[in-house]
């Protein structure tokens, strides 16, 4: 029993690894809309990992070094074929080549690899850094993630190129940056009406409004929200 017991947040993480996997399958096979979704999934399992192994007491340093690998997957190597998926589909013929010979995807779509080599990076400074426990530093790497998966039910940016290749850069460079995210989560132990318990109810009423009227093409503009409402916490 002690051994199911300590094993729950690993299980729960390996679910969330395989739903990367099966992720990059459905996006290998242009099946973009399943790929997100599974990408939700993993995204959403990855939440309660932590939160079973703090409620269990069975934190321990394998299952954070687990955690970050499913997590390089599902957040940042699956999201990266769907990035890519995005791009080549509606890249011209130009795009393909090389040398005055065709290759079988476009050049430009390799853009959306850098997503994972920076979500590499980013788990690694979470892992060794022991400050981000109240706000992030950079982007989170699932934060990055979803915002991609959204793509495919958003018609503005599934047909500009340039569009595509600019988010993969940007949200990179975001994952890596020195920029001071909070969290979201409310601190009930706070005062009610501190500033960033306040910024992050304006965060949670605006996201909701915008996902009642956008469904999943609502998620871009919450996190460009959140990234901007956490900019507003920083001056102020």
């Amino acid at each position: 029993m002690n051994t199911l017991k300590r094993n729950i947040p690993n299980l729960i993480t390996l679910s969330n690894l395989f739903c990367g996997c099966v992720s990059i399958i459905y996006a290998s096979n242009n099946q973009l809309e399943y790929a997100a979704l599974f990408i939700f999934i993993g995204i959403f399992l990855d939440f309660f990992d932590g939160f079973f192994a703090r409620a269990l007491n069975v934190e321990n340093e394998f299952g954070i070094q687990l955690d970050s690998m499913a997590d390089l997957i599902t957040s940042g190597l699956a999201p990266s074929f769907i990035l890519f998926k995005l791009i080549d589909l509606n890249s011209t013929t130009e795009h393909h080549a090389l040398l005055n010979s065709e290759i079988p995807f476009s050049l430009i779509a390799l853009t959306a690899l850098t997503i994972p080599i920076f979500a590499a990076i980013r788990l690694s400074n979470f892992n060794i850094d022991k400050n981000q426990k109240t706000e992030f530093i950079g982007l989170p790497a699932p934060m990055a993630a979803i915002f991609i998966a959204s793509l495919p039910f958003v018609d503005l940016f599934t047909y500009d190129v340039f569009s595509l290749c600019l988010i993969s850069i940007l949200l990179s460079l975001l994952m890596v940056s020195k920029l001071k995210l909070f969290s979201i989560k409310i601190n009930f132990q706070e005062k009610k009406l501190t500033q960033l318990n306040t910024i992050r109810l304006v965060m949670l009423i605006a996201a909701l409004i915008l996902f009642f009227l956008f469904n999943l093409a609502a998620i871009p503009f919450i996190v460009v929200l959140y990234i901007t409402l956490s900019i507003i916490n920083n001056i102020l």
